[in-house]
């Protein structure tokens, strides 16, 4: 080998070992550069729903709301200390993937199951917010009451969803004919149902119940007892900014923690002196819980936590016995102390 050839490979070698020290030059790992977009514009740009009660609508007054609204809200607050520094984008589900892949949205909570291929694909998944399951919504006179008698039935079912390749998957797998009723707006593949195009509709169970709950009679549809998949649903953040990526994940962390310690909207500003150590850390009162390196207040979970309170505060807002949507059991959704899956890292 030459001596200038070498020395061509020894610069080559040299220029890919910072390179992988330093992060890839596409944006896909390391840096700032969503957090520092979002600190110079304002806000926080969040990709939601507002066709579907109790995660992403619109209430009587026109304003977003729901359990996906107030998760994005609490990160506009730990950010700003203030949750209404959100700009909302309403997506269909066949949107979600390429505005999280281009990055025209910070922050995506859209009832979006977090997959092995979409975490590749799309972006960053940070935690698991509510454990789902796909299921079937029949009409009570369709004569179906067991999974088997979809066989040769028309189902109504959402365009570019987990749920149209999971029901594709399940009635095959059984040996089942069946006819799909395609709509890539919720709206549509319900209002489909409502008038009798198919026999049944399929999605996760939480929608079906919140469907469900806003028709004429709800006594007329009854909700299969089955699930046919896992649909953990997740916020998710566009791949490139570790620092983003890490701001989501602890916001989500405090609600989640916040309700295990019992600090809620009401009591979040007397808790910084309480006796447990764990909470005097997560608001701020005592150490650094990772602000410092973030780029945050000291106070910006207790600030996330004043805006929307604590996971089950949130919950129940709208899917508890008294919420403003519909009553849907925790299940699953239950802190792991009560026998459920929710369960966070410390904040320390």
């Amino acid at each position: 080998m030459s001596r200038k050839l070498f020395s061509v490979l020894a610069i080559l070698m040299i220029a890919s070992l910072v390179l992988t020290a330093c992060g890839s030059t596409d944006g896909e790992s390391g840096g700032n550069e969503i957090m520092d977009r979002v600190q110079a514009r304002g806000n926080v740009v969040c990709g939601i729903r507002t066709d579907l009660a109790g995660f992403g609508y619109l209430d009587d007054a026109g304003n977003n709301a729901g359990f996906d609204v107030d998760l994005c809200r609490a990160v506009a607050a730990a950010v700003f200390g203030d949750a209404n520094a959100v700009e909302f984008v309403p997506l269909s589900a066949s949107d979600r993937g390429p505005v999280l892949q281009t990055a025209e949205v910070d922050l995506l909570t859209r009832n979006v199951t977090w997959t092995s291929s979409r975490d590749a694909q799309w972006g960053n998944f940070t935690t698991i917010m509510f454990y789902d399951g796909q299921g079937f919504m029949v009409h009570a006179d369709s004569g179906i009451s067991a999974p088997a008698d979809m066989d040769g039935a028309t189902i109504c079912v959402t365009s570019g969803t987990t749920t149209e390749s999971n029901l594709a998957s399940y009635m095959a797998d059984n040996g089942w004919s069946y006819e799909a009723v395609i709509a890539e707006e919720t709206s549509v593949v319900y209002s489909n149902y409502e008038e009798g195009r198919c026999d049944a509709a399929t999605s996760d169970q939480s929608q079906l119940a919140s469907v469900r709950s806003g028709f004429d009679d709800p006594s007329a549809h009854n909700l299969l007892d089955v699930t046919i998949s896992k649909e953990p649903l997740t916020p998710a953040v566009p791949h490139g900014d570790d620092v983003w990526f890490d701001t989501v994940k602890t916001v989500m962390w405090s609600l989640i923690n916040a309700e295990l310690y019992g600090v809620t909207q009401s009591n979040v500003g007397s808790m910084g002196a309480s006796d447990n150590a764990n909470v005097r850390k997560m608001l701020g009162t005592e150490g650094n819980w990772g602000y410092e390196e973030l780029g945050l207040s000291a106070t910006a979970l207790a600030d996330a936590i004043a805006a929307v309170g604590n996971y089950g505060e949130v919950y129940d807002r709208y899917m508890g016995p008294n919420g403003v949507s519909f009553e849907l059991a925790r299940g699953l959704n239950e802190h792991w102390t009560n026998g459920g899956l929710i369960y966070a890292p410390p904040i320390k």
